[in-house]
């Protein structure tokens, strides 16, 4: 590969995912008027992430990555972004305490608006338009004027991560976040379910440790980091003109940085080693995820890390893994193995959620929840066995009470599904369900604690 890097090398490139634009100067004109925006994210919040997520790659924190599968215009409003960061907070909240360590927060949010698809086209009876790619492509309505891909859709994407980003930044650094709060963070729709008592007893010790510290003199007035948190944001870097318009040089290094999101990463369907995708992210300085499907072999694997870290950066490159429950036994111990005699330094993560995906007796898209609870359980087994970090999980996940995903404590079944099938794309976790992933991890993470802990003892 030509080693020469510019925000629009990739344009000489082979490239899939990419939408068929009817008017391509309308493209071009959108394109260049976003390269005139502000940026949404700035190289030091994407350094300090990337330092994280070093510290991560280490075990000495976790990678908690979760968010919606396609931000939707119609559904942005202010109620439903602080229900997904409530959420959001619980799950942290669950596994820092029981992991005795920093957890990494990064949100699919802010950005995730475009999705790879399976086919280019969709039927529906004896009608076939483009397939619906996400809302900052075409609209999900079946009917040719919503399915045309309009590049109008590329500034309200901008817009709605603008304010959406300008929430979540309030809400981590504004008192929301504030673990004296930490009661009041329980969703009304949890408070009734199977999690609310393990929550509750988690939120009273909390509590009991604040108040002693509050004893001693250290109060959230007084200690920041009680009152506020670091989150990131996090998308596909899908549409590279977008991606492209967004990249600016950061002026105290002088190294490019995409400002459209604080982490991007590469589909699992767009990581050929020669196209667009993988030579777009490979010069960016922001911190990359890769996806790695059952298609991934070591050789693969090893040249993309070459590619997109070649300078072996802790921090640089987290590795997202998504077999699914049946294969993961199989495919991933190899890579590690291979990462590891190599020396590569890497963060691996567990997406339980792509490699799951069935379609129900009803029609519906589903993913049953005891498949999920299967990965993780399975990924964090495997790593122990190689002497590796489990280092981070990467869901789908919503604020709401949908029935998108069967099973959980308080149980979604088939015929529920289409109650409140809200997803725009994939299905998601509900809050429940989040949660009760967040106390299963948890206890993964407390294993591990101890295990790590009485190694440390017995080799004095």
């Amino acid at each position: 590969m030509d080693s020469k890097w510019s925000p629009a090398s990739w344009r000489g490139r082979p490239i899939e995912q990419v939408p068929d634009y009817p008017d391509p100067e309308a493209l071009e004109s959108v394109e260049a008027r976003l390269a005139t925006y502000p940026p949404l994210v700035f190289a030091g919040e994407a350094r300090k992430l990337k330092k994280a997520l070093a510290e991560a790659a280490e075990g000495r924190a976790f990678l908690l990555q979760g968010g919606d599968c396609a931000e939707s215009f119609v559904e942005h409003g202010a109620d439903t972004i602080r229900d997904f960061f409530r959420v959001f907070l619980q799950m942290a909240v669950v596994l820092t305490f029981a992991g005795r360590s920093p957890v990494v927060k990064v949100g699919r949010i802010a950005g995730q608006f475009a999705k790879p698809r399976s086919s280019p086209t969709e039927r529906q009876g004896d009608i076939e338009l483009p397939t619906y790619r996400g809302d900052i492509i075409n609209g999900i309505e079946f009917d040719e004027a919503s399915r045309l891909p309009d590049p109008v859709r590329l500034e309200m994407a901008y817009r709605q991560s603008a304010a959406t980003l300008n929430l979540l930044r309030a809400f981590a650094q504004g008192g929301f976040a504030n673990l004296e709060h930490v009661h009041q963070w329980m969703l009304s729709f949890i408070k009734d379910s199977p999690q609310a008592h393990r929550y509750q007893a988690l939120a009273d010790q909390i509590s009991e440790t604040l108040g002693f510290m509050r004893a001693i003199g250290l109060d959230a007035d007084s200690t920041p980091s009680l009152r506020q948190t670091d989150f990131f944001t996090s998308h596909e870097a899908l549409l590279l003109g977008y991606e492209q318009a967004l990249t600016r040089v950061d002026s105290t290094s002088g190294d490019w940085y995409a400002t459209s999101g604080h982490l991007l990463w590469i589909g699992d369907r767009t990581r050929q080693p020669e196209n667009a995708h993988v030579e777009f992210c490979r010069g960016i300085k922001n911190p990359l995820g890769l996806k790695c499907g059952p298609s991934m072999d070591a050789d693969g694997l090893l040249r993309l890390i070459d590619l997109l870290n070649p300078a072996n950066e802790p921090g640089r490159l987290t590795l997202i893994t998504r077999f699914g429950a049946k294969e993961i036994g199989k495919m991933l111990p190899p890579l590690i193995r291979a990462v590891e005699r190599e020396g590569r330094k890497v963060l691996w993560s567990c997406d339980p959620m792509h490699g799951n995906t069935v379609k129900a007796a009803n029609g519906y898209k589903t993913r049953p929840f005891t498949s999920i609870l299967e990965e993780v359980e399975d990924f964090f087994a495997i790593h122990a066995a190689e002497g590796t970090h489990a280092g981070g999980m990467h869901i789908e996940m919503t604020g709401k009470n949908v029935t998108e995903c069967i099973g959980g404590a308080r149980a979604v079944e088939v015929e529920h599904l289409s109650d409140r099938y809200h997803t725009h794309c994939d299905p998601r976790l509900n809050a429940d369900q989040a949660l009760e992933l967040a106390f299963l991890v948890a206890e993964l993470l407390r294993k591990e604690r101890v295990n790590r802990e009485s190694r440390q003892l017995a080799a004095g």
